[in-house]
């Protein structure tokens, strides 16, 4: 075997000694390769972190029906830069506050909180809007109330807004006509009460007898319906007493310091209010100055009058106008007989006003027959393109002038 055999050396012997600070091949390469998967992950990563998926879902208020209802009944009644009823910061005090006007002309405050379980922001409406939220429909609003020995009254809060605004049903705004009914004496009878309000469509205006019982019950329930709600007042008739309209009937030859404390015994009754309707009265509302006694202390109060139109003596809308009540007269008494057919007829006369004028308005009684007539009778009316609207939308508003 030759020496200089390839055999003969010792295995590695062959190799090329390394140089002092040499890198193997392609180490750069594969260095720069782990750092750019590296960047893909971590870039990935946090894309996938802002993702909704990955969020805490958000409540919409589209939530639960039963979770609503709950919440429902324990929202605060809020006072605009002040505080809640029960002491508890009004959303305005530091919260963030978004006003928005609908199609339908109300001004729907956004409120989110600073402090208040839950997510998402609370939409509540205060005094300043056309009609209430309808979660709280059944609550005053407190600063629309004002403190007194015969309870609490209804009056213009300090920056002017009125209980006739707060508490009126919002309506279209279309050109079209317009028909408001009112259905009174709510409040005398338990069943005949309850069954108007369960019956009649929340369209119609519903009018609570002063000298009922269980008022405030029965104006929540009308108010959760969503009626507008009007307060019957006493008044004097030209053959009192042998027709008496009842205890704290306000009276002539009382005069005005007697007048308002009835007047204000009867507005203590119930809140949530647009205004007063007489029952009665001819005579005492054909006197100018005891009808200016009353009417003006209305104007503080910011409520609406609403003449039942019985009296063609009646001076109560040119005072009204004088000092700046809103006001509005009936045309027509649908129930002078209390029969279906002769109800629908008069209700048919009430559609043919409001054809010729533009708007009408009718009163009744809440006899179970007027209440059946007309809950039927509005359906049929809406179909012919009649919009049954409340009274506060037929008023005549001073500040609308």
């Amino acid at each position: 075997m030759e020496t200089g055999s390839q055999l003969d050396k010792p295995l590695g012997q062959d190799r090329r000694k390394k140089q002092p600070g040499s890198r193997p091949r392609g180490s750069l390469r594969s260095w720069l390769a782990v750092a750019a998967a590296a960047l893909v992950v971590i870039g990935a990563g946090f894309i996938a972190l802002q993702q909704n998926p990955l969020r805490q879902p958000t409540k919409t208020a589209q939530s639960d029906p039963t979770e609503q209802q709950q919440t429902t009944e324990t929202l605060p009644v809020v006072i605009e830069g002040g505080k809640t009823e029960d002491g508890r910061i009004a959303g305005d005090s530091g919260a963030d506050v978004q006003r928005t006007l609908t199609d339908d002309g109300q001004v729907v405050t956004t409120i989110s909180p600073i402090d208040r379980t839950g997510d998402g922001p609370l939409i509540i409406s205060g005094a300043e809007t056309i009609g209430q939220d309808p979660r709280v429909a059944h609550l005053p609003v407190p600063e629309l109330l004002e403190k007194t020995d015969f309870g609490r009254l209804p009056v213009k809060s300090a920056s002017g807004h009125r209980p006739f605004d707060a508490y009126a049903r919002p309506w279209s705004g279309a050109r079209g006509t317009r028909l408001a009914i009112v259905v009174g004496g709510l409040g005398l009878s338990q069943t005949g009460t309850q069954y108007a309000i369960a019956t009649l469509p929340e369209e119609i205006t519903l009018a609570f007898a002063a000298t009922g019982n269980s008022l405030q019950r029965w104006l929540q329930e009308a108010r959760r319906g969503g009626h507008e709600v009007l307060l019957q007042v006493p008044f004097e008739p030209f053959n009192y007493p042998q027709n008496n309209p009842g205890p704290h009937t306000l009276l002539i030859e009382d005069g005005p310091q007697q007048n308002l404390a009835d007047l204000h015994w009867a507005m203590g009754r119930i809140t949530n209010y647009t205004g007063i309707m007489n029952f009665m009265g001819a005579r005492f509302l054909s006197d100018q100055k005891a009808t200016e006694t009353v009417m003006r202390d209305l104007a503080r109060r910011g409520v609406l009058f609403l003449d039942d139109g019985t009296s063609a003596r009646t001076v109560t809308e040119p005072i009204a106008g004088a000092v700046g009540v809103p006001h509005a007269q009936a045309d027509i008494v649908v129930d002078g007989k209390v029969g279906r057919a002769d109800i629908l007829k008069k209700l048919d006369d009430a559609e043919r006003i409001a054809r010729r004028n533009g708007s009408a308005i009718a009163v009744a009684s809440a006899f179970e027959a007027s209440v059946d007539a007309i809950a039927a009778w509005a359906n049929e009316a809406k179909a012919r393109g009649i919009e049954i609207v409340s009274v506060s939308a037929l008023a005549n508003d001073p500040e609308d002038l």
